[in-house]
């Protein structure tokens, strides 16, 4: 006989693991490499999952802008400005960057 052990709601895993900066970036570069149609409400809500988990109000706080312009920006159809983003990017120690889409051979 087996004894099962108690399980966690994925979702509280996955906020559990996105405190952690590095995979929190691996999270978000996965998302940024979508190529659908919805790769930017893809990618924004990664951003709101992994802000979520470091807590919207101290992200807000750090970033000196209110809790309810970091919902805003990362909602569903948000279109947060390229300050916001990196505002709350560097809350999370985490940043922007570019690289080609194809390395040359």
């Amino acid at each position: 006989m087996t004894k099962k052990g108690r399980s966690i709601p994925l979702e509280t895993g996955l906020l559990e693991d996105l405190k952690d900066p590095e995979f929190a970036a691996l999270y978000l570069k996965a998302c940024l490499d979508d190529d659908s149609d919805e790769r930017e409400e893809i990618f924004l809500t990664a951003l709101a999952r992994v802000a979520k988990a470091h807590g919207i109000s101290d992200i807000a706080r750090g970033a000196d802008i209110t809790r309810d312009s970091v919902y805003k920006a990362l909602s569903k159809g948000g279109n947060p400005t390229i300050h916001t983003l990196w505002t709350i990017l560097d809350q999370l120690e985490l940043k922007l960057t570019v690289e080609p889409k194809r390395l040359r051979a």
